[in-house]
């Protein structure tokens, strides 16, 4: 039996066949996954042969599975303190929902493979390390030469207000003394941001305001470390950026912001309302007063041990707006995500120990063919399953188990505006309701075929102002014809060549996206994407700061009946 385990993406794709010498063993208890390989390498022999000048293979990429879920500090020093050998992790990030660092020496990387399974969280769940000979890490490989870092110093103390402890790193690319000695800083790039970070620390210790506007940062992980590095920051501008999630946030979790400015950031139109904006920012930051400007209600503060909804009263169904709310913010965060294409961000959706369970009313046996087949290996249709102990084989347990199931289902675009919800149960440790709609897959040979659904929820309050959900029921059938016609009806009616002679696939697939965001008809909003040479995103800035100073007709947007 060998002691090298399986790389955790390819042992999460279930229907991939491969001819690799190995055979899979899966123990229910603890879920621990063990491979056994035939004539597998040792770890240092493995490293000899990929080391032609005895550096570039002496590292070792470290992933831990589902990383994401836990607190960083806490990974670390549950981490190194089992470790027999100390170590210093370079360039930490993560990888969809994996947690990813690098180490130099093979002596480290076989006392961290050691303690794979040895580290257990708050619920006595075992955590896996997978260790991976790897080619040196971007950061080292592009890390900046010490008079780089020298002029980056100079250029950021000239940017510095010491009256007011404030650091302004605006489109800092494009600083004239970083050209000017050809120096290259972007801001998505670990390397430029860890030296960025650095730098702070050392020569910023104070710092109370970051002003990192105007980047095109589109992801976080290169500052995450800020919680550590800039402790004391309280007002943080990330505004004309090119953040699309808020989960990209939630890698700052950590820091005591009492000031954010987002604005200008494609995540601030993915929101129905503005409440809804305030409270998911505040799910990251729950101290934070003021956010693009301006003032918000103080702060409630929630016990985290002791997580309620809202206590049930005679009136509660028609008259709680805030459990309303709630219950809305959470199916639209929901379905951004299982719409995104990536289903993994899901995760966090779910209790560790939550079971889910598909149906669909397809007959395998009718004549017909029918296009719900790619639901049907899945479904739990007891009146349609000849063995019935594959009832139990087919209810999906764990928030990993839920998820991998999630992710081979076809892709699919939900229209919101088609959900009807019936909260039809409730504790103020509980709530159950269920949502019926209709969405349509938009890939694979039944693209844009239109399926009728029912999502019956039972969730539970998380610590952070939101939901978790302990048991979810999907069912799925073909729509009727009302319902196909209906579907995404608060669009307007596809275009004819004639009226969009000019447009391509792609733009008008724009068109209808940012109609359907904004509300406005599609020749207005195909108007704002022309004049803004079809960059979805500047466009959308255009389209809310005229909003807001009510410079849009009326007449562009779509009746409401």
């Amino acid at each position: 039996m060998g002691d090298v385990q399986e790389d955790p993406q390819v042992r999460h794709t279930p229907y991939s066949t491969r001819c690799n010498k190995r055979r899979v063993k899966w123990h229910n208890e603890g879920h621990i996954h063990i491979t056994v390989w035939k004539g597998r390498k040792t770890l240092k022999r493995e490293v000899g042969e990929n080391t032609q000048d005895g550096t570039s293979g002496s590292w070792f990429k470290i992933t831990i599975p589902y990383g994401r879920k836990y607190d960083k500090a806490w990974l670390m020093n549950s981490i190194q303190s089992h470790c027999s050998v100390p170590f210093i992790p370079v360039d930490f990030h993560y990888v969809k929902n994996q947690a990813r660092f690098f180490v130099q020496d093979v002596g480290t990387a076989s006392a961290l493979k050691d303690i794979s399974y040895k580290i257990c969280d708050d619920e006595n769940r075992k955590i896996s390390i997978f260790v991976n000979p790897s080619t040196v890490p971007y950061s080292v490989r592009y890390k900046l030469e010490p008079e780089e870092m020298e002029q980056l110093k100079l250029t950021m103390n000239k940017r510095y207000d010491v009256s007011q402890q404030a650091l302004d790193l605006q489109s800092l690319r494009f600083d004239p003394d970083l050209v000017g000695h050809d120096i290259d800083i972007i801001l998505n790039r670990r390397n430029c941001m860890a030296a960025t970070l650095q730098i702070i620390e050392k020569n910023f210790p104070e710092l109370l305001s970051l002003n990192l506007s105007n980047n095109k940062l589109y992801g976080l992980d290169g500052l995450s470390d800020i919680i550590e590095m800039a402790p004391t920051i309280k007002i943080l501008n990330l505004s004309k950026n090119e953040l699309n999630l808020v989960w990209e946030l939630s890698k700052m979790k950590g820091l005591k912001l009492e000031e954010l400015w987002l604005e200008g950031n494609p995540l601030c139109d993915t929101f129905p309302d503005q409440p809804t904006y305030i409270s998911a920012i505040r799910d990251c930051f729950p101290k934070l007063l003021r956010l693009d400007g301006q003032e918000l209600p103080p702060p409630v503060i929630i016990d985290a041990d002791t997580p309620c909804l809202i206590k049930p009263c005679k009136e509660s169904y028609k008259g709680s707006e805030t459990l309303k709310s709630l219950v809305l913010r959470f199916l639209h965060q929901y379905y951004l995500i299982y719409d995104s294409g990536d289903r993994q961000g899901l995760l966090g959706a779910y209790h560790d120990e939550a079971c889910f369970s598909l149906a669909i009313s397809f007959n395998p046996e009718d004549p017909a063919p029918s296009s719900l087949c790619e639901y049907f290996k899945e479904s739990r249709n007891m009146k349609k399953l000849k063995d019935l102990s594959q009832c139990v084989q087919l209810l999906k347990h764990t928030s990993c188990d839920i998820v991998c199931s999630l992710c081979v289902l076809p892709k699919t675009q939900h229209d919101l505006s088609s959900l009807v919800v019936d909260m039809w149960f409730q504790t103020e440790k509980m709530l159950c309701f269920s949502v019926n709609g209709v969405f349509k897959e938009v890939e694979g040979k039944f693209q844009g075929s239109v399926r009728a659904f029912t999502r019956t929820f039972i969730v539970t309050p998380a610590s952070n102002s939101s939901l978790c959900i302990v048991n979810d029921e999907l069912f799925v059938r073909d729509a009727t014809l009302g319902e196909t016609q209906s579907a995404f009806s608060n669009q307007e009616p596809t275009p004819t060549f004639s009226s969009m002679p000019t447009l391509s696939q792609e733009q008008q697939e724009m068109v209808h996206a940012f109609s359907t965001q904004s509300g406005m008809k599609l020749e207005w909003s195909q108007k704002c994407l022309q004049d803004n040479e079809w960059n979805y995103t500047r466009a959308g800035q255009v389209f809310t700061v005229l909003q807001k100073e009510s410079k849009i007709p009326e007449e562009a947007f779509k009746q409401i009946t």
